[in-house]
């Protein structure tokens, strides 16, 4: 393989937002938590609504943190990696990431400061507005992300003046963009699935240790209960996304698919490997005449192979192919598992459910595998282009950028990473196995402060000093 500036450039931006986006698909979801937690407690004024706020907002901080670092170092990269992208699309991705900053920075830092500090000393109305301010500055942020993204993807709004420099023409053309409204409430739902299931997880890891039983109880019924609400729409929404795929990118579509022939009616590939040299699959196992049915919704439109593209013009296969069927069946397993919690959690049998209690603390990393390999299938499967059919990605790289430069800054970040996210994830960890601290005695200031504890799904009586196995 011949290391090139372009190729490591590539690997460099690649990691970096592979580890960036676990984040903010961990925070935006968590920021909501913290705020629903608040409403909660509130309105019922039992204490654990605050145990638990106190306990995930010390996690969300350091995750936050986390998240911002990390997304620093890619904005750098723009003019270090990928000047030519910057001279000629700045016009129009310049003023987004500043959208970003007046709103969402702009939210986030004038009301984090309050969510970490200012408990005691703000009145109750006011550290939940301080909740929902942070929350929609971390879902704006992800909007504008997205709209800068969808516009990569789907280019619309513009014109080419001289020297191909991209000029913006119609900005509402630009912001509310087809590809914008299903890809970004897509990323956000994923973010939300992602942090009910590390909620979940973690209620169901307490209960199986014996420690925090009452609260980890609660925030695994209430994590299962949300994500069996959230998933099928964000199937719904994946779906959305596929279709717009289907009719705007169809060469990543059909690198998706696995297809390489044009087919009338097509089939579907459940599994197979791609073998791009000899433009076949091996092992292939297709379902008849569903790849028409997902494609154009009846049984019998021809849909495209990847041979009827120009050599030149064609994605990587084997990436999008694989990295999609990752991050569905990652979905259907958190389906799964959701439900399946959720009629538990209307009776005590999810006390006793050892072998789900299990499965379900192991399910944490499902959210995060299903949004890396979605955005893996998104941005593998735009190649050969960096804005969809207008710049290519060789044409986007720093011209004066060597080999030796990228490996170097490539093998800093990957070890400045390492320490940097390692502590950081360690110091979650312990953080994690602490736990909140049980029945302490907490004031919410709502109508009842002092009413006894009723846990979501549980009939009276029940408490959190109910076993594990019994």
């Amino acid at each position: 393989m011949d290391l090139t500036p372009l190729l490591l450039s590539r690997i460099q931006f690649a990691f970096t937002i592979s580890f960036h986006i676990i984040f903010p698909a961990f925070t935006i979801g968590l920021a909501a938590w913290l705020t629903f937690l608040e409403a909660c407690g509130m309105i019922t004024g039992e204490r654990i609504y605050r145990r638990l706020s106190d306990f995930w907002l010390k996690i969300f901080a350091v995750a936050f943190g986390l998240g911002v670092v990390s997304g620093i170092v890619m904005a750098f990269q723009f003019g270090t990696n990928w000047s030519e992208l910057a001279r000629r699309t700045g016009a129009i991705q310049g003023p987004l990431l500043g959208y970003e900053s007046f709103t969402a920075f702009a939210l986030e830092a004038a009301f984090f400061g309050v969510l970490m500090f200012g408990r005691d000393r703000v009145p109750p109305i006011a550290y939940l507005l301080a909740c929902l301010m942070v929350s929609l500055g971390t879902s704006l942020s992800a909007f504008w992300i997205m709209v800068n993204n969808s516009w990569m993807q789907y280019p619309t709004g513009y014109s080419l003046g001289a020297n191909g420099i991209f000029v913006p023409t119609d900005w509402s053309a630009i912001i509310f963009s087809p590809a914008v409204w299903t890809r970004f409430p897509h990323m956000v739902l994923a973010a939300y699935v992602t942090s009910a299931f590390c909620v979940a997880a973690t209620g169901a890891w307490y209960m199986l240790r014996g420690k925090a039983v009452q609260e980890g109880r609660a925030m695994a019924v209430m994590g299962l209960r949300l994500a069996a609400i959230l998933v099928p729409v964000q199937l719904g929404f994946g779906h959305l996304v596929g279709d717009f795929v289907h009719d705007k990118q169809p060469a990543k579509f059909a690198a998706i698919e696995g297809r390489w022939n044009n087919e009338q009616p097509a089939s579907e590939i459940l599994i197979a490997w791609p073998d791009p040299k000899n433009e076949r699959n091996l092992f292939e196992i297709a379902v008849p005449y569903l790849g028409s049915i997902i494609g154009s919704m009846n049984l019998t439109s021809m849909e495209q192979g990847i041979k009827s593209f120009p050599p030149a013009d064609r994605p990587p296969v084997a990436i999008p192919f694989f990295s999609f069927r990752i991050m569905v069946g990652c979905g259907l397993l958190m389906l799964a598992l959701s439900w399946f919690g959720t009629w538990l959690s209307f009776s005590e049998r999810i006390l006793k459910a050892k072998v789900f209690l299990i499965a379900t603390s192991l399910s944490f990393p499902l959210g995060f595998i299903a949004t890396l390999t979605g955005w893996f299938t998104a941005e593998v499967g735009r190649q050969p282009w960096v804005i969809y059919g207008q710049l290519r990605t060789a044409d986007a790289v720093t011209p004066s950028l060597t080999s030796t430069e990228v490996a170097i800054t490539l093998t800093l970040l990957a070890v400045i990473y390492a320490v940097i996210f390692g502590f950081g994830v360690l110091y979650i960890y312990r953080l994690l196995r602490a736990g909140p601290i049980p029945n302490a005695d907490i004031s919410l200031g709502g109508t009842n402060p002092k009413r006894p504890l009723s846990l979501p799904g549980a009939s009276p009586g029940v408490t959190g000093a109910a076993g594990i196995g019994e």
